[in-house]
């Protein structure tokens, strides 16, 4: 075939693909303009705006006023008042063509498409002006289904037949959110510029229009580097529409100082605190009881006028700040965290994020009951209710002493890492291996209970808006199926541990933790009335094995050493990180649960040796979960519940079969005996001397005679068994056990006076 023919094909190809699309275009614009325009032979008529803004009012659970959200510069400001090249920096970012379509720019989704999928983020509106003005002021609240963007686009036209452009443009410049509560372009020039709106020069308007799309998302102050990304890609649309040369969008988007501090703050009368500005970031980023997008949550919280009755509790926030107290002051920095929530619904009573708010410190404004942190063995619970869901007994025998080795990916490399407390034993699940906190007990436990369901089991426990599966890691960082998830490798904050915690104590029954329980409108009507009836994570069974296990820690357990005498009934676990970095304890009672954590704000630093602490604790100022977390922990709780009667949890029903021994199939190898005595037996006086009884190391939990006259067993080994695969996830599938007449023995040795048939003695 000629080579020419192919060429001339294609282009023919490509000529009739352009002209069918240029067809397709052409018959289906009129009948989209109609079905847009469809209201003109119709009387319907928009309403009236609504008033610029009515403040919103946050009470506690005694009426007390924690919080006034309101505009800040609440004047309205002209749009003559608007120097024209910042007009014209918005138009560019906003809406190229604001003032040749009527409402509706069908071309203007195409090509926001185009230049978005061309672009390494989104860098042009697809809505118009006139339609971001419409969703504000007629349609929020409304679900975001097919109807809605018809609904927009027909009262987009409608309203540009009935205002004018400008006076559309002014109402939106207005009404639009740019962060930090800076609520219309006056407000942003001030709080980021400390300067009028009138002032305000072409780079500094470009940059108030790139925050329009994600207020927090692009705020400099908390979001510096996204912030500036977003102002690189605004340069970029400058230069595209000419209103700068690319040399200087170039120039401007590496060396123009994007703002670092919140120049002018919003006029709210009472003083912030950490449970109010954890409340106002939940209304806007994590919920949507306020409406469907950010900027639709912050034109209600802030001009809406509501009336907004939270969970906090005067009294027992006031306990938990003076118990943070307990800790000393100390030149390292080292603070405490309380996060306390109702066990029976998950309201958030009482929330302490450190030693107080502190608006001109580095870091002083960070939550510490909102930061995420390893957790040393506080996680050892959650992995105990979810040995109990798979269906463990308090009775079963799990092996606690060390050594134990697993896999390492500490420095990123792969390794191996052995771990060798000298405490545990080789006993039950309610006893010393929970009560002391055995590590390489509760590592062949996780291991053997699957580490992956324990991830599943955790975020079951302890989801909330702040945790879940599928969360970006943006946000935070993921719970892992990590090897040393039982010492505290993965990260959690204490509202998780308290959320988790919460689930077990309140019998299996989950409540993710909330801050609102109603909100009323300002014509007094109910606007919203939290409901939630809870979601059954875990077995009441297995919630209430793991209650009556971890009532021992405060007894007899590592929670003993200031816990021993606390004068309620009630569950806890301590938790101490690698090196004394994070210290926890994390418990409470039927009606209350609470998470206490210890340690520094700004980094991993060891909690040894500090003199402060060596002078008030003694024992050289080495801090772990038992120490200041525990003191705290009950300081407040005692506190919080003085009048509430000592309630406390049913028993646990008893066991549905003989206890069992749990393993960790390819650590520990079974056998049966064939010949000989089982170690572990001990023998008449006619086969050895009198001698003293020892554990044998792997053994069934039983004594062997620690005598060298011993007769030789000879075991036949059986199938090992296999871990429970990374896929199976459901809860109650079974974990390795067998029976207490099998003998269980570590792989890598065989015990001596043991000899497997086969073998050579």
């Amino acid at each position: 075939m000629n080579r020419l023919v192919w060429p001339i094909r294609f282009v023919a190809i490509v000529a009739a693909g352009a002209l069918l699309l240029t067809g397709v275009t052409l018959g289906l614009a009129p009948r989209l303009w109609r079905i847009a325009n469809a209201h003109d032979e119709s009387a319907v008529k928009l309403p009236d705006f609504q008033p610029l803004s009515q403040r919103t009012v946050v009470y506690d659970r005694a009426n007390n006023v924690i919080a006034v959200f309101e505009r800040e510069n609440s004047q309205p400001i002209k749009l003559s008042q608007v120097p024209p090249d910042v007009i014209s920096a918005l138009l560019a970012v906003e809406d190229t063509e604001y003032y040749q379509h009527h409402g509706v720019n069908i071309r203007g989704v195409f090509r926001a498409l185009l230049s978005n999928f061309a672009s390494d983020g989104p860098t042009q509106g697809a809505s118009t002006i006139t339609q971001q003005v419409v969703k504000n002021e007629f349609l929020a609240g409304l679900p975001r289904d097919g109807r809605y963007k018809a609904l927009q686009a027909h009262y987009a036209t409608m309203l540009e037949k009935t205002t004018t452009k400008d006076d559309i443009l002014e109402r939106y410049l207005n009404t639009v959110f740019f962060g930090n509560n800076a609520y219309g372009l006056q407000a942003a020039a001030e709080v980021y510029f400390g300067k009028e709106a009138a002032q305000l020069t072409l780079i500094e308007g470009a940059f108030l229009a790139g925050l329009v799309r994600s207020p927090s998302g692009y705020d400099p102050i908390n979001n510096p580097e996204p912030s500036r990304r977003r102002f690189v890609q605004v340069m970029d649309r400058l230069a595209a529409v000419g209103l700068v040369t690319k040399k200087q969008a170039k120039l401007q988007s590496k060396k123009w100082p994007i703002p670092a501090r919140v120049r002018t703050l919003a006029s709210i009368s009472t003083k912030p605190t950490y449970y109010t500005i954890a409340l106002r970031d939940y209304l806007l980023n994590r919920s949507n009881i306020l409406g469907a997008t950010e900027q639709e949550r912050a034109n209600v919280l802030y001009r809406g006028g509501l009336q907004i009755h939270t969970t906090l509790d005067p009294a027992m926030q006031e306990h938990a700040e003076n118990a943070r107290d307990i800790l000393p002051v100390n030149q390292q920095g080292f603070d405490a965290a309380v996060l306390s929530v109702d066990t029976t619904s998950g309201a958030i009573r009482a929330m302490v994020g450190g030693r107080g708010l502190r608006p001109n410190e580095p870091g002083g404004q960070v939550n510490m009951s909102l930061v995420p942190r390893q957790t040393g063995s506080s996680i050892k619970s959650m992995i105990l209710a979810t040995a109990y869901e798979a269906g463990a007994e308090t009775t079963d025998i799990i092996k606690g002493p060390g050594p134990c080795t697993v896999p390492d990916f500490t420095d990123g490399r792969p390794s191996l890492k052995v771990v060798n407390n000298a405490t545990g034993e080789l006993g039950p699940l309610d006893g010393k291996n929970t009560w002391s906190s055995t590590d390489c007990g509760f590592i062949r436990l996780s291991y053997a209970v699957g580490l992956h369901r324990v991830v599943d089991s955790v975020y079951r426990m302890a989801h909330s808006a702040y945790f879940f599966q599928g969360q970006s890691t943006k946000d935070r960082e993921s719970f892992q199926p990590l090897p040393l998830t039982a010492t505290g490798n993965n990260v959690m904050a204490p509202i998780d541990m308290a959320t988790g915690m919460q689930t077990i104590l309140n019998q299996g029954l989950h409540h993710d933790p909330y801050y609102v329980e109603w909100i009323d409108g300002p014509d007094g009507k109910r606007t919203y009335k939290h409901t939630d009836p809870g979601v059954q994570v875990l077995d009441v069974a297995a919630a209430l094995k793991t209650v009556k296990s971890l009532k021992g820690v405060l007894r007899y357990g590592t929670g003993a050493r200031n816990l021993s005498d606390f004068p309620r009934t009630a569950a806890g676990k301590t938790g101490t990180q690698f090196e004394n970095t994070n210290a926890w304890f994390v418990g409470g009672t039927p009606q209350i649960t609470t998470a206490v954590w210890v340690g520094d704000p700004n980094g991993y630093t060891p909690m040894d040796g500090i003199p402060a602490f060596a002078a008030e604790m003694g024992r050289n100022g080495k801090v772990q979960g038992a120490d200041y977390p525990a003191r705290i922990w009950g300081a407040y709780m005692v506190a919080a519940l003085d009048g509430q009667p000592d309630l406390d949890w049913p028993p646990p029903p008893p066991a549905t079969r003989q206890r069992a021994r749990i393993y960790w199939p390819g650590e520990e190898c079974l056998a049966r005996l064939v010949g000989g005595t089982l170690p572990g037996t001990p023998t008449s006086s006619t086969d050895a001397p009198a001698s003293t009884v020892a554990p044998a190391p792997g053994a069934g939990g039983t004594a062997v005679l620690t005598t060298t006259t011993q007769p030789r067993a000879v075991l036949v080994p059986i199938t090992n068994g296999t871990m429970v695969p990374d896929n199976v996830l459901d809860p109650r599938a079974p974990m390795p056990s067998v029976k207490m007449n099998i003998y269980v023995y570590p792989c890598a040795q065989l015990p001596t006076n043991v000899v497997l048939q086969g073998q050579s003695p």
